[in-house]
């Protein structure tokens, strides 16, 4: 078994088929749109393939050390990940190829006028292992 992060972005990925901002959305939009998410989670529950998922809120901060009694810096001169990543799923799979599959099918989650999203996710591995550095 391997773990795949599937990444759902709001910005930085191609555009999706279905590209209407979710702030555009009716509430049954909306509705429909949860609903199959918590389906196919529920799903790769059953077949043991599901590990977590969580939406993110567009609220966030960037935080990074400053140095020995100065306080945290935030933000900066960069693309922020609030607005970029929505959210996320971790599966835990046989193969790459069935991770394929399992992101294609969740890029067809329901969107405006309750036709599938077609949306790009972003599919990457868990490191399973540190690199190696030679000089």
């Amino acid at each position: 078994m391997a773990k795949y992060l599937l990444l759902k972005h709001y910005r930085g990925a191609p555009a999706a088929v279905n590209d209407v901002p979710m702030d555009k959305w009716t509430p049954e939009e909306l509705t429909a749109h949860v609903k199959y998410m918590d389906d196919f989670a529920a799903r790769l529950e059953g077949t043991g393939e599901f590990v977590d998922a969580q939406a993110l809120s567009p609220e966030g901060t960037f935080v990074r050390y400053d140095g020995e009694g100065r306080p945290p810096v935030t933000d900066g001169p960069f693309a922020e990940t609030k607005d970029l990543i929505a959210g996320w799923m971790v599966i835990d799979v046989d193969s790459y190829e069935r991770a394929l599959e399992l992101a294609a099918e969740l890029s067809a989650a329901p969107g405006a006028g309750g036709e599938p999203i077609h949306e790009w996710l972003e599919l990457r591995p868990f490191l399973t292992a540190h690199p190696t550095i030679t000089e």
